[in-house]
């Protein structure tokens, strides 16, 4: 029996181009007055997760009948907008997560719009070539060679794994690929990282077969840079053993310390051995464009792989990673298959051989209208102005009486807590474990507080407050009020909790300036 309706055919999730106009202008204006209001407004609620559930009315079974669309993007907009913590604020200086630029969030919802699939050109084929474009201008941005390979990916953890199997099937030294890991002579592969390096690699190795246990942790210093000598010995150990060393995971700007290893050294020595040198850059690598870095940052541009991510350090919004090779045929080495029923053309990009995913989002158009938009002068600029926030909060808190500053490195300045009438205690073992939980709970009240936001970083046995800044939109004088406001909770927290948790002090010296 013929069904009339599909002559027809209507369908609750379509809009005519009037409705879709209509409530994507009030989405856009929405946003834009959000944007607008950041610097007046808290950072995010102080909820719970319960208050959260309960505004969603979480427990509810799915809908049987729909509702009208414009009234459900009015309702989810508020529910979002009251509910979130905003990264994009100018005192959010938790984590490495940056505040999505303006251009950036309107290119996802062209590219939505568009939903090109990018694994194939013939899918793709303008979105194709913009990713293609975008990846030689993050190279030529960061100094890294323009005519290796690259991907964009979801974030930093992948981007890092891409490079990790590039690394392998590259330096094996065997077909990895068709065979596993049982290589002829039984040698165990083995990679070397810092114990500083994100657990990124701990991921890789469990997924990859190879496992946790054939990562090499090689000694890092104080301030989280690895010990070049330890890693030379590491390899020189396992070779004398039968493994085989096929990579070296240098920190190019560690997450909890803004670190950068001794990169010409590591190339050195991953030259004398053979082996593949990755840099893990998700944060520091695009600072590589700024004057005010590091000289060993620059050695980036000698790695085998970078990974690197745009919704960090370039404002991106979420998601975007990106990893480059040098040699331009190693993401096709470790990732290429070319089944009957992939029909593409051989002469173009084809981003499913590099990475993967066979279905593929447009992320690099953000990346690459941001590009357009902002220029190589504008990002060197923006990063380098964010570097100076830092180290001027650095300079601040190290002259404030009630705040001990440990490092500067990048964007991230470590610091803590410590009441004026405790300084000449700090190594009291009693004393040492009262500031570390004074200063976690400082960290917990500022989160709640709305006013600002930091997250920590563990340096040895001390719990350190660490900001950092990744944020176009921060001036000096929200690096100026952080100070301030973590002094006032110091003062607040200390109140309330060192009656209960340390003896009173032998001196007290009044008159501590704010």
């Amino acid at each position: 029996m013929k069904d009339e309706r599909l002559g027809d055919r209507s369908t609750p999730l379509d809009l005519t181009p009037e409705e879709f106009a209509e409530i994507g202008h009030r989405l856009v204006d929405d946003l834009a007055a959000l944007l607008g209001s950041l610097r007046d407004r808290p950072l995010g609620p102080d909820v719970t997760p319960d208050d959260v559930r309960t505004a969603l009315d979480a427990s509810a079974p799915i809908p049987e009948e729909g509702m009208d669309a414009a009234a459900l993007m009015r309702d989810t907009t508020r529910m979002l907008i009251e509910h979130s913590l905003y990264n994009a604020h100018p005192r959010f200086f938790g984590y490495v997560t940056a505040g999505a630029a303006p251009i950036g969030v309107l290119a996802d919802l062209l590219a939505s719009g568009i939903n090109p699939n990018v694994g194939g050109w013939a899918l793709s084929p303008m979105a194709s070539e913009i990713e293609d474009q975008t990846i030689r201008w993050i190279s030529e941005l960061v100094g890294f060679p323009g005519d290796g390979d690259g991907v964009l990916t979801s974030g930093g953890n992948v981007a890092n794994m891409l490079g990790l199997y590039a690394a392998r099937a590259a330096r094996a030294g065997w077909d990895v690929r068709m065979h596993g890991l049982q290589s002829e002579d039984a040698a165990t592969l083995r990679v070397y990282a810092s114990t500083a390096t994100h657990t990124w690699i701990q991921k890789a190795m469990d997924l990859s077969g190879m496992g946790c246990a054939s990562i090499r942790w090689i000694e890092a210093d104080v301030v989280e840079r690895m010990n070049v000598g330890a890693l030379r010995a590491a390899i020189d150990e396992d070779l004398e053993a039968g493994h085989r060393p096929f990579m070296v995971v240098a920190t190019g700007g560690s997450v909890s310390t803004g670190a950068v290893d001794d990169l010409p050294a590591i190339r050195d020595l991953c030259d004398a051995y053979d082996v593949w040198m990755h840099v893990d850059g998700a944060y520091g690598a695009f600072a590589a464009c700024a004057p005010n870095v590091p000289d060993e940052l620059r050695a980036i541009s000698a790695a085998d792989s970078v990974a690197l991510d745009p919704h960090k350090w370039m404002y991106a919004p979420l998601e975007a990673g990106c990893v480059l090779v040098r040699d331009p045929s190693a993401l096709l080495a470790a990732f290429s298959y070319r089944p009957e029923y992939y029909y593409f053309q051989q002469d173009a990009k084809n981003y499913f051989e590099r990475g993967v995913q066979n279905s593929r989002g447009f992320r690099a158009l953000k990346v690459w209208m941001q590009l357009k938009q902002a220029g190589r002068s504008g990002y060197t600029r923006m990063i380098s102005e964010d570097i100076e926030l830092a180290r001027r909060f650095f300079e601040f808190a190290d002259a404030h009486p009630e705040l001990e500053t440990f490092g500067h490195a990048l964007s991230i300045t470590t610091y803590r807590y410590v009441p004026y009438d405790l300084r000449a205690r700090v190594a009291e073992t009693e004393v040492a474990t009262y500031l570390n939980e004074l200063n976690e709970r400082i960290q917990a009240r500022m989160e709640k507080g709305g006013d600002a936001f930091v997250s920590n970083a563990v340096l040895g046995e001390i719990y350190a407050l660490r900001m950092c800044v990744v944020n176009f939109r921060t001036r000096l004088e929200d690096v100026e009020a952080l100070v301030k406001i973590s002094a006032e909770l110091g003062r607040a927290e200390d109140a309330t909790l060192r009656p209960y948790a340390l003896r009173a002090p032998a001196a007290v010296k009044d008159g501590a300036d704010e």
